[in-house]
């Protein structure tokens, strides 16, 4: 292909609206031009990428007998009604209407969709299981849209569903799919870790993540060194913590002591003094966070709930995990927490003022308001808390003695340095990765609602236990970059690089150049090599390297007068930057030799 035909505009300077690396690097490359916010114009060399990647699924895929299909993007509201997330899923979901005021939304997923598809066309157990997948555009509505293909709002998706007959055969065919997408990220080529991660709004009793290890990663993953516990640090069990001896019991100081100014847990600790103690450690203190959790209602109505979560002032709150104990559809920090607890923020504690709405909600039913205590606490006294007035905390906080009915379980989020909980000998490792992929065992979520059957070999009705399986192929062809560049460029890993080989005319008005560059092009696609012909005129070779490595492709060729004299020309290796003079005749060859090398790398820098 050359490359005077083909839509390339690269850019110098990296665009002001380029938040992360992959998306400075696309954008520079002439690979994704912004239409909206989260909304981009693939480009034919992103797109390349893209059907790449693609590519790569479905042989995959295949493999294990999923058979592909395509769904439409706009999907009725009675369905998700159906299944009870059109109030649910949240703001996300882009709703609209039709001419005839029908309600309608853009897809996130498809579980309604292909659970009406399934229920419509199987009946027999021995039709089950079966593997349905389709590679599709998806919309979700996200509030924040950044970091180009990474976090957009408009992006192209694999969804895949299972269907079985009871739970053992969907938890065979999860493992079938995990093991599926180990062998799509390895090919891919790049460093990645399967973790165990939270369902979110897809719901389903058991799920994995694939990440993509790299350092602008969003998402934070512990993993055991000792032990294969590898898990999404919002999804990640906290050890067991048993609660720190502070000596006898004694009452709870309602005089308060006085901290003027004082709002931080550290200075908080020190500024407490009586006639036994000059200071506390920090892990005498506790903190409170105030949340709203919101639950659906009849119709659109929701019904909401004060949340108070009680940690020991040296942890913090992990909101996933209260979010899953309670089922909230919603959980956000309490937007007016002064007013409620009547104090200014960082003195807000879990103990009831009279006349504030706290101390009204807590005189009130037993489900306008609920106290949750990390288990680190059970056990714990003489705790100092905020006193819900303004410059004072308390001392001698017992939180089962103060908080009756409070429930004690894991709220806090788990950190490196920690001890296992599995294997109970090895410590958490942190890493930063990137969520490209993700498996789900759904259960009978979408079928019991939307009466999805099957009849068994007694003629009896069952419910189909469901899987479902996600692959996001444009944030993965981004994440491939956040993983793979330098201060030049990209680095593209081989078997998503929008071209094996750049061939560089360097002297393009010179006639023996050219012929034997344009012979070179011809030798190397007839090999099965994709090459881009970079012919154009008017350029110094200077500025074709430097396009050449903001591109990035993996090979790259160099015929100019300077090395025909000599009866070479150059080849060179991306990633190594190794330089090689080759006679042109044998370039053919010395190309497969080079692919093989980097491909032999790939299998063996790809992830676990």
């Amino acid at each position: 292909m050359k490359q005077t035909k083909m839509l390339i505009q690269t850019l110098r300077e990296v665009p002001r609206d380029a938040d992360v690396v992959s998306q400075q690097l696309m954008m520079r490359a002439g690979m994704i031009q912004k239409l909206a916010a989260g909304i981009y114009d693939y480009l034919p060399l992103a797109l390349r990428s893209i059907r790449k990647f693609e590519q790569i699924v479905r042989e995959e895929l295949a493999k294990d007998g999923c058979q592909e299909l395509l769904m439409p993007t706009v999907q009725p509201a009675e369905l998700w009604q159906e299944s009870t997330r059109w109030s649910f899923y949240g703001k996300e979901l882009l709703r609209l209407k039709d001419r005839k005021d029908a309600e309608f939304c853009l897809g996130p997923t498809h579980e309604e969709v292909i659970t009406d598809i399934v229920r419509k066309n199987v009946r027999s157990y021995k039709q089950l299981p079966m593997n349905l997948f389709q590679v599709q555009t998806k919309f979700r509505d996200e509030i924040r849209p950044r970091f180009g293909l990474m976090r957009g709002r408009e992006f192209i998706m694999k969804d895949g569903y299972s269907f079985h007959v009871d739970d053992a055969d969907a938890d065979k065919g999860y493992w079938e799919m995990f093991n599926a997408y180990k062998r799509i990220f390895s090919r891919l080529g790049v460093k990645f870790r399967p973790v165990e991660a939270d369902s979110g709004a897809i719901g389903g009793s058991f799920t994995h993540e694939f990440h993509v290890l790299a350092g602008s990663g969003e998402d934070g993953i512990l993993s055991c060194d000792s032990c294969e516990y590898t898990s999404n640090v919002e999804k990640t069990e906290a050890p067991r913590i048993p609660a720190v001896d502070h000596g006898p019991a004694q009452g709870l100081s309602r005089s308060h002591f006085r901290t003027p100014g004082i709002t931080a847990m550290e200075e908080q600790a020190k500024a407490f003094k009586d006639d036994a103690h000059d200071g506390l450690p920090l892990h005498q203190t506790s903190k409170v966070y105030w949340l709203t959790a919101e639950f659906p209602g009849e119709g659109d109505a929701t019904r909401q709930v004060a949340v108070a979560c009680v940690l020991r002032g040296d942890h913090e709150l992990n909101p996933v995990k209260v979010k899953n104990y309670l089922g909230a559809a919603d959980l956000q920090p309490m937007a007016d927490g002064e007013d409620f607890c009547g104090a200014a923020p960082g003195f807000l504690g879990p103990l009831p003022q009279e006349g504030t709405r706290h101390w009204a909600l807590h005189q009130a039913p037993k489900d306008a308001l609920v106290y949750l205590v990390d288990r680190s606490l059970e056990g714990a006294v003489n705790l100092t808390c905020g006193a819900n007035v303004t410059e004072c905390h308390h001392f001698g906080f017992d939180p089962k003695r103060d908080l009756p009915g409070a429930v004690f379980l894991d709220l806090r989020m788990a950190q490196e340095g920690d001890l296992c909980p599995r294997c109970g000998k090895g410590h958490f490792q942190a890493f930063r990765g990137i969520e490209v992929g993700q498996v789900f065992k759904l259960g009978t979520k979408y079928s019991r609602k939307m009466n999805c059957v099957y009849v068994d070999e007694h003629g009896k009705e069952n419910p189909m236990v469901m899987g479902c399986y996600g692959i996001g192929i444009t944030r993965t062809v981004a994440a491939a970059i956040e993983q793979n560049y330098d201060a030049d460029g990209i680095v593209w890993p081989w078997p998503i690089a929008p071209y094996q080989v750049h061939l560089l005319d360097l002297d393009p008005g010179n006639g023996e150049v050219r012929g034997v560059a344009d012979g070179l092009e011809r030798d190397l696609e007839a090999a099965g090599f994709e090459v881009l012909h970079d012919d154009r005129e008017g350029l110094s070779p200077g500025a074709k390297f430097k396009d050449a490595d903001l591109l990035g492709f993996p090979l790259r060729v160099m015929v100019g007068s300077k090395g025909l004299k000599d009866g070479v020309v150059e080849l060179k290796d991306r990633r190594t930057k190794e330089l090689r003079k080759v006679q042109p005749a044998a370039l053919v060859a010395e190309v497969m030799e080079a692919r093989d090398r980097i491909l032999r790398e790939l299998e063996i820098q790809g992830g676990r």
